[in-house]
């Protein structure tokens, strides 16, 4: 029995973070009150705080959440078999701009909504979306000298860990563009420009 109470609590945790995940990636975190995530969740108002000790609390566990399965499959996507280390790549940045984009992102543009928003509103929300970039560029940089290696790209100045770190910045601010200008320009230019870095043809 206690185990089947584990099952439903957990369950009923995971519900209300999807359903936050997706209200907040759509409108923002600020923009989203807790009655609505619950109400849409099917959730009393008293339920939260059982799983949740506050707003930020939620914040902190949504992102942890999103980068979670983010990792998980930026891993499946760098481990493709069958293609080398500059197609994974590619294949990275191609389902970057299919998720990131400025149409309703169904939660999966988590970090690139929030990420100016809560950064200065939150020191929990900040210091976890730090680990998680910091998480995505370890992978990157990982992929890049085993790509390095192989050959299928080349660097300047052999520094994976910055050509990493320039690539993810390149992309989160074209994200934001994306947005602002409503179409998809910033995108091709940053693809064009990460072929470039990457001595691709």
């Amino acid at each position: 029995m206690a185990k089947a109470n584990t099952h439903r609590t957990s369950d009923v945790r995971d519900n209300i973070i999807g359903v936050g995940q997706r209200l907040i990636g759509a409108k923002g975190f600020s923009a989203v009150g807790l009655n609505e995530v619950l109400a849409e969740a099917g959730v009393p108002k008293g339920s939260f705080y059982h799983y949740f000790g506050s707003k930020d609390a939620f914040g902190v566990a949504l992102l942890e959440s999103y980068f979670e399965e983010y990792l998980e499959e930026l891993d499946r996507t760098l481990a493709e078999p069958g293609l080398n280390m500059a197609q994974r790549l590619m294949n990275y940045w191609q389902m970057w701009q299919e998720t990131q984009s400025f149409s309703d992102c169904q939660g999966k543009c988590l970090a690139v909504k929030l990420g100016a928003e809560v950064a200065d509103m939150s020191e929990a929300m900040r210091a976890t979306l730090k680990r998680g970039t910091a998480g995505i560029v370890s992978r990157l940089t990982r992929a890049i000298e085993i790509g390095v290696k192989e050959q299928s790209i080349g660097i300047d100045g052999g520094d994976a860990h910055a050509i990493a770190q320039s690539l993810y910045q390149l992309w989160l601010g074209a994200s934001v563009m994306v947005k602002i200008v409503r179409n998809v320009e910033p995108f091709k230019t940053a693809m064009a420009t990460t072929r470039r870095m990457l001595h691709l043809a």
